[in-house]
């Protein structure tokens, strides 16, 4: 029996490789280069499924290609904006993701963002290699304490909670969160949790702000210039969720008008283009979508990849569909 053909769009970590090759006629992107649209949309006339990951923009014009041969989008990763999921119906394809294998990487970045731009950790390590450090002083750098203050937790699912529960218990954080959907009571209670009836009311009472909610039509542009004006002076924003869900120009303005003290980012609306107004800022600390970059992690996404194609092939529901 001929293995399913299955295009995968960027290098893979060596064991997901070998994990794809045992099982499907895998057509891998050995140098590893961003597919083009003109790729994306070959590739799903050419093969069974394609594997793409969250930088693949499968949009409706990549879709819409005659004599479509793919039925699945196996996605690496465990957020699928980049995918039209409507069109992906439309053309009978399934999409499925990688959820859960990610959680506490991501809630670890997060966290690691936290403290950086806190303690201002960029900025002297900066100064330490430029050799511009003249040695210790009482008033050098000096940075805003974290243990004992409110992290505000904007989207409380999976990694929100993770953050959440490294913030209260390691750092004896006072928790609130804000969700359009009610988690459950134990996740709650596990930190000593305080809903917040709305957006408005958690930016107002937090020291730190850290956004996990998924991207979608109602959180593009969430964080605007109206919202980071209800953030106290002295508040942090973390984002590790998705780059839209901050406006980056509002973002800038806020940060140099010390509307807010600082934001520590590892995603962008533009990825990999970066403003150079946020460039230009000693106050925010940036990482390259560093959120689920472990090894353990990553080749932990791959698996779940490789899990979804073969029971799709097999004729078994996806464990992780969402479309």
């Amino acid at each position: 029996m001929n293995k399913p053909k299955v295009v995968v769009t960027r290098s893979w970590p060596t064991p997901c490789e070998a994990e794809i090759a045992k099982h499907f006629d895998a057509e891998l992107n050995l140098a590893d280069h961003p597919f083009t649209a003109d790729e994306l949309s070959n590739a799903l006339k050419s093969a069974d499924a394609l594997f793409p990951t969250v930088t693949d923009r499968v949009t409706r014009s990549v879709l819409d290609v005659d004599s479509m041969q793919a039925k699945l989008i196996a996605n690496f990763g465990v957020g699928f904006n980049h995918i039209d999921l409507e069109a992906a119906k439309e053309h009978g394809l399934v999409v499925t993701n990688t959820p859960e294998v990610l959680t506490d990487c991501t809630a670890d970045l997060a966290m690691a963002l936290l403290l950086a731009v806190a303690r201002r950790v960029g900025e002297g390590e900066r100064e330490l290699r430029a050799g511009n450090w003249t040695g210790w002083r009482p008033t050098h750098m000096t940075g805003t304490k974290v243990t004992g203050k409110t992290l505000g937790v904007v989207g409380f699912g999976r990694i929100g909670q993770a953050v959440a529960r490294r913030a209260h218990h390691g750092f004896g954080m006072t928790i609130l969160f804000h969700d359009a959907y009610k988690p459950h009571p134990d996740a709650v209670r596990a930190v000593q949790a305080t809903s917040c009836d709305s957006l408005e009311e958690l930016l107002a009472r937090s020291d730190f702000v850290s956004l996990h909610c998924p991207a979608t039509l109602d959180t593009v542009h969430l964080m605007n210039a109206e919202r980071l004006a209800q953030m106290q002076p002295h508040a942090f924003l973390i984002n590790t969720a998705r780059g839209d869900v901050i406006h980056e120009a509002d973002l800038i303005k806020a940060l140099n008008d010390n509307q807010i003290a600082g934001a520590g980012l590892d995603v962008f609306e533009k990825e990999p283009q970066i403003p150079d107004g946020l460039l230009a800022l000693d106050k925010v600390v940036l990482l390259p979508h560093l959120g689920s970059a472990s090894m353990e992690t990553r080749v932990a996404m791959g698996m779940k990849v490789v899990e979804n194609a073969r029971a799709f092939f097999e004729g078994k529901p996806p464990p992780d569909k969402v479309a």
